[in-house]
């Protein structure tokens, strides 16, 4: 994709997330910052990581999370999701 593509949402491939407390290693961004083009630098996370992580320190198995509709289990993290264990204290 190129950047011409992106209009005037120049950084849709990142965002940033602050996970203060909550069993969280402190000074470690969940996303690192940006370049001046808008791609992820360093390390970059998949949203459903990042849910499966929260679930995780909230004390939830987000593998077992499971809502059902029109006869098929729908997860949060989709199919995929894996904890980031550096993130947690």
């Amino acid at each position: 994709m190129s950047f011409a593509s992106y209009g005037r949402d120049h950084q849709q491939l990142c965002g940033g997330l602050l996970l203060i407390g909550g069993g969280f290693r402190g000074g470690s961004p969940t996303v690192r910052p940006t370049s001046g083009a808008g791609d992820v630098v360093k390390d970059p996370v998949h949203v459903h990581d990042v849910q499966a992580t929260v679930l995780h320190a909230l004390g939830l198995d987000h593998l077992r999370l499971v809502t059902r509709y029109q006869g098929r289990d729908f997860r949060l993290t989709d199919v995929g999701g894996n904890v980031i264990r550096p993130l947690l204290a």
